[in-house]
């Protein structure tokens, strides 16, 4: 019963992206991530993924992207863990996957966020913060710029996640697909399951029960299996999968 009611004390928001075909940045995103934190106005964000772009110019990016939140970087704090146990909410944003994942082990930020989310604050993610949600980031579309110290993530689901998913094969290309490489994972991990989610859509999930949101279908790899799934499927299967 107490690991029942740990998960059902999480809330979780996993954005397949930042914006979805050529919307301004977070423009749609920020019609879910508003009505998420209810009356939360106070949001620590960790920018971490973020490589190209300075943290402070990727915190001020998405500070003007929700001008209704007051987003404040967690790099800024001198003590990034006590910045965390405090916090009101939690966005993270994409980018590398590896370069934030190694950022949060390296820190040693992890645990404290798996603390306090499982402790219901509000956790919201787009790209490479969705992906950090699963077991580990075995399914990333990202090229290991940087080694972490270990694949395994936060596992608040006991699923890979696979965000901006996508059918597409661009004519001529003959590199593998998306859905080639995560089934090469499931060949090794035939038992977890993998979820891709296309741009535009989300996984939720709060009150113990897990949702698609969005009009686009998501897609379970499954060991040899592949299904879609949409936003009316009781997904409550992929809550129970022995790992």
């Amino acid at each position: 019963m107490e690991i029942e009611k740990k998960m059902s004390d999480k809330r979780i928001l996993m954005l397949s992206s930042s914006r979805s075909h050529d919307e301004d940045y977070l423009e749609g995103a920020k019609h879910r991530i508003l009505p998420f934190l209810d009356d939360i106005k106070s949001v620590l964000f960790v920018p971490y993924a973020g490589v190209t772009m300075s943290w402070d110019e990727y915190t001020d990016k998405v500070q003007q992207a929700l001008p209704a939140l007051n987003v404040t970087g967690i790099h800024t704090f001198a003590d990034p863990i006590e910045a965390v146990q405090s916090a009101d909410a939690i966005l993270v944003g994409g980018g590398n996957t590896f370069n934030l994942l190694y950022q949060l082990q390296v820190q040693q930020i992890l645990p404290a966020i798996q603390d306090v989310v499982q402790r219901g604050c509000p956790y919201i993610g787009w790209s490479a913060g969705s992906n950090i949600c699963g077991l580990s980031i075995k399914t990333t579309n990202d090229m290991p710029i940087i080694e972490p110290q270990s694949f395994a993530a936060m596992g608040f689901l006991p699923i890979q996640l696979n965000p901006h998913y996508s059918d597409y094969q661009p004519p001529g290309h003959n590199g593998e697909t998306r859905a080639q490489r995560i089934t090469e994972f499931c060949v090794l991990n035939p038992t977890t399951p993998v979820v891709g989610i296309r741009e535009g859509s989300a996984l939720l999930y709060q009150n113990g029960i897990l949702s698609l949101i969005g009009e686009h279908k998501a897609v379970v790899f499954l060991g040899k299996t592949v299904t879609e799934i949409s936003k009316d499927d009781d997904l409550a299967n992929l809550l129970t999968q022995q790992n």
